[in-house]
């Protein structure tokens, strides 16, 4: 009976080239048995092993220019927001060298790329990456981008602004546009999208996560989207909140202490994101049942294309 070949230790945990391999003693036959799944030309891994979407970046760098840096949409991944639907691995390089690997795209850039470093590998800086988005990727989805990673510490909305408007490369111009509706204080994805729902069919626009307290100045709760003038809070609640018996609790008495000082809640779920035009509408009578006399919500054509994947890609957060 054949000795049954170990993989070594340190070639177990990491994708590895076939030289890698060879020189770890293990010859072809093994590269092309059932003990090793192949993720890129003359790149593996151990069949049993699921891999991440870190492993699949490592193994994409193997077969890159040495200078080569994750960015766009997955740098946008590996700093925190994964992409609207399935897109290639992204990376740049400032060598003229391309690649034929299906699944990769590598982009080349003039200027010189300084890395950040995430979990060992080299990434676009945060400002970087979201101007390098700003020209690919869909308008909200961007803006998400930008709250999250001021939220996250990784930018401010001043540092994005200095930063788009210092530099001339692709996706400037766009990155400046949406950097207005850039807010800090938004704690969600999610939250985003509905802030800008709200915003962008016309109504006015709501404070992020601000502390609202009663007439004798002692703090009532925090409400995510606060349209304060008419006391209106509007709530973005996950999943965890409805799967979560002990969070469901603190939001109930959370929603009584509001609703006894005069406050009317809205809340939305993820159920409302796949009926997108909903959300204004439900807001905007609660606005007028406040008093508010404004026009009512706008949801244009352009509005619904903006907020139709919203609803087509509710697994994404």
């Amino acid at each position: 009976m054949p000795r049954r070949v170990v993989i070594p230790p340190e070639l177990a945990d990491r994708p590895f080239t076939a030289a890698d391999a060879r020189a770890a003693g293990l010859g072809r036959g093994f590269l092309g048995g059932t003990r090793v799944r192949r993720l890129f030309r003359g790149v593996y891994v151990r069949a049993d092993s699921e891999p991440t979407f870190t492993t699949w970046i490592r193994a994409a760098l193997l077969v890159l220019p040495n200078d080569a840096v994750v960015s766009h949409s997955s740098a946008m991944r590996l700093r925190g927001l994964a992409p609207d639907g399935r897109t290639a691995l992204e990376f740049s390089t400032n060598s003229r060298l391309v690649t034929e690997h299906a699944g990769i795209v590598l982009h080349r850039r003039g200027g010189r790329l300084v890395p950040e470093t995430i979990d060992g590998l080299p990434v676009t800086g945060p400002d970087r990456t979201f101007v390098d988005c700003a020209h690919r990727r869909p308008i909200v989805e961007v803006i998400q981008l930008g709250d999250l990673l001021v939220r996250t510490g990784q930018s401010t909305v001043d540092r994005l602004n200095v930063y788009a408007n210092t530099r001339h490369l692709h996706g400037v111009r766009r990155a400046r546009r949406l950097l207005r509706h850039v807010r800090a204080g938004a704690e969600s994805p999610r939250e985003t999208v509905v802030r800008l729902m709200i915003v962008w069919s016309g109504l006015t626009e709501p404070e992020c996560n601000v502390d609202i307290h009663d007439a004798e100045g002692s703090f009532v709760a925090r409400g995510d989207l606060v349209l304060r003038r008419w006391l209106v809070v509007v709530e973005y609640d996950g999943w965890y909140h409805e799967r979560d018996g002990r969070q469901r609790q603190r939001d109930v008495l959370r929603r009584e202490r509001l609703e006894a000082q005069g406050w009317c809640v809205v809340v939305i779920t993820a159920r409302d994101l796949r009926h997108p035009e909903s959300v204004p509408s439900r807001v905007h009578g609660a606005l007028v049942r406040a008093g508010y006399e404004g026009p009512p919500p706008r949801m244009s054509m352009m509005w619904r294309t903006w907020f139709r994947p919203v609803s087509e890609g509710l697994g994404r957060f």
